[in-house]
């Protein structure tokens, strides 16, 4: 048993929308899944943002993006460029995946750098940090806890969902315990089904980044109504 709700998990998810292949029917389909579970938000492709936001038009779901993606290396100008667009086109959120291979050098002014950078030009709209924990260790885990909080970040994030690995509660856990009361812990990379979920949450996440909104919600639902069933073996990740 879990002691969410379907709707107390719906409000902490970002329904991932990010494959490269999907087709345009494809995203329309997702999107329409996040607006009958009625998620807190839709995370996709840059390319989509302005369709996504006139589709979910009424639906009282936020539309969020990628900043960065998949892989951080970027140019902090290219970056802040996607940014602006990006709010343009009408998104909400902002999820920026940081440079990995200069944190893992050890290059940490310029890792707070290129999060401040894109912060600032967020103006306003919530920022989360992307770090890849699959590639990092504690210490650097840690480490870009600290510069995404100094940089003024709103949340860490685990994972792209596009590098192997994914979310797991000893990171949750790890980053809950670097960031400060003010940035909160996104969770994704492999959160498919209602234990997963749950489990990230009770580590000290606040939102889930996953493409199994369906899976997850509906394994609460059926839960809410009585039934002891669980968490669904969905195979799609983010």
């Amino acid at each position: 048993m879990t002691s969410y709700t379907e709707s107390q998990l719906a409000a902490t998810i970002d329904h991932a929308i990010l494959k490269p292949e999907m087709t345009r029917a494809q995203v329309d389909a997702e999107l329409d899944i996040a607006a009958e579970w009625k998620v807190f938000s839709v995370c996709v492709r840059p390319s989509d943002i302005a369709h996504a936001v006139a589709r979910l038009e009424g639906t009282g779901v936020a539309v969020g993006t990628v900043i960065g993606f998949p892989h951080g290396t970027t140019s902090t100008t290219a970056k802040v460029a996607e940014v602006e667009q990006a709010l343009a086109d009408g998104a909400v959120e902002l999820d920026m995946v940081l440079n990995i291979g200069m944190l893992r050098s050890g290059m940490d002014a310029e890792v707070e750098a290129d999060i401040r950078a894109v912060v600032d030009a967020a103006a306003g709209h919530v920022v989360k940090v992307i770090f890849e924990t699959s590639s990092l260790d504690d210490e650097q885990i840690a480490r870009a806890c600290r510069l995404s909080e100094s940089a003024g970040a709103d949340f860490v994030k685990t994972s792209t969902g596009f590098a192997g690995g994914g979310a797991t509660v000893e990171h949750i856990r790890l980053m809950r315990e670097n960031v400060g009361d003010g940035v909160q812990v996104k969770a994704s990379g492999g959160v498919r089904g209602l234990d997963a979920a749950v489990a990230m949450l009770d580590a000290g996440a606040t939102r889930l980044g996953t493409s199994a909104a369906a899976t997850i919600l509906g394994a609460a639902r059926a839960l809410d109504a009585g039934e002891q069933t669980h968490g669904g073996t969905d195979e799609s990740s983010y």
